[in-house]
């Protein structure tokens, strides 16, 4: 009894760590175009990818047979309370370092390596290797890349489409000092001589300084619409990750026989939200304002390409990154902009090739203190 409690203290706290990490990454780029406040974003971010939870029990059940270890490792170590439990603390103490550290990495990643550690110490060299390579690492492999060639050819797309439309940009000009006016008196003459057609200019605060559309498309205004658009495609992001995500967490608690699938979800669900809450801004500020710069449209595009990809993967059952795909689609569009960081790029990267080994030597090391010192 109690290492099922650990079990489900372990796979709660990896849901907390999984929001923290990756709930604001559906909505970063709502915060980096300045079209909401992180308040608003994070809120919104937090009732869609709940929602996608909740539609994950009944649309991602293939999901939790994916990542229950079968297949990997024999099934008398898939029943072992003990090695689940190793694989939650693996994972989410991965998915934790992470998030302190700003790195925006995946879950999937982590509880991959974690699977390995944990199996590796448990069977040793019987892990099935050539499973894990194409049900796991392929789908991971190749979600960045599918996402870079997506979000770089619809935003060519949809900016054809706006040129076309003749959508135009407009800009205000920003000063870094607010001068206070002070106003005087003008003999009559002197003021209408000062008057005249000449070049308009707004000068506004920094945080209002921002690139917007003007014209009109389909007979709406095509900011308005955008902004609307933008809002929707992070939703529909958070919505996939909530449906992608809760069933791969939740596939921990198969083990516990009172505890229904569909409360577990709930449970999982509920977690992610709460660590989205209180502890998203430092991967935050990584994703909205540290791999490229952008404005509406372009962010309304990423969300758009990774939205698609994620929700046609829990479809089909392929364990693919959210973050991957969110990072891939955002570095697509910068490097079609030139506006990509490529060093921090680069960064994110490096911690993702760190997730798996890291996830593995955690949870690995936590199975063989569970079996060896706490339930021997």
């Amino acid at each position: 009894m109690a290492i099922l409690t650990i079990l489900f203290l372990a796979t709660c706290f990896l849901a907390y760590t999984n929001g923290a990490n990756d709930n604001f990454k559906g909505v970063a780029t709502l915060f980096g175009s300045r079209t909401t406040t992180y308040k608003c974003a994070i809120w919104w971010a937090t009732l869609t990818t709940f929602a996608g939870s909740i539609a994950s029990i009944f649309l991602a059940y293939n999901l939790v047979n994916t990542f229950s270890g079968k297949g990997l490792v024999p099934q008398s170590t898939t029943n072992s309370p003990e090695f689940l439990t190793a694989i939650g603390i693996g994972a989410a103490l991965t998915v934790m370092v992470a998030t302190i550290t700003g790195f925006p990495i995946s879950t999937t990643h982590s509880l991959t390596g974690a699977l390995i550690g944990a199996g590796f110490i448990a069977i040793g060299t019987q892990v099935n290797f050539a499973i894990l390579g194409t049900s796991f690492l392929l789908p991971l492999l190749l979600s960045p890349v599918i996402a870079i060639a997506s979000g770089s050819i619809l935003y060519v797309i949809f900016r054809n489409i706006r040129i076309r439309s003749g959508i135009t940009k407009e800009w205000c000009l920003c000063v870094g000092k607010q001068k206070k006016i002070i106003p005087s008196y003008e003999p009559a003459a002197s003021l209408s001589a000062n008057c005249g057609s000449t070049l308009s200019v707004t000068i506004d605060e920094e945080k209002n300084c921002r690139e917007i559309y003007k014209g009109y498309f389909l007979g709406m205004n095509s900011q308005r619409l955008l902004d609307s658009l933008h809002f929707c495609s992070a939703g529909i992001v958070s919505f996939a990750r909530g449906l992608n995500d809760t069933p791969k967490i939740v596939a921990l608690l198969l083990l516990i026989k009172g505890l229904s699938i569909y409360w577990g979800m709930l449970a999982v669900g509920l977690g992610m939200a709460v660590g989205g809450l209180f502890s998203a801004r430092k991967v935050a500020n990584t994703m909205s304002n540290e791999i490229t710069k952008l404005n509406h449209g372009q962010g309304f595009t990423a969300n758009l390409a990774t939205g698609i990809l994620v929700i046609c993967a829990s479809k089909f059952g392929m364990p693919v990154s959210t973050t991957h795909v969110s990072v891939g689609s955002l570095f697509g569009i910068g490097l079609i902009t030139k506006h990509a960081n490529i060093r921090r790029v680069l960064e994110i990267l490096l911690s993702w090739f760190i997730t798996l080994p890291a996830a593995a030597v955690f949870s690995g090391g936590a199975y063989w203190i569970l079996e060896n010192w706490l339930f021997n």
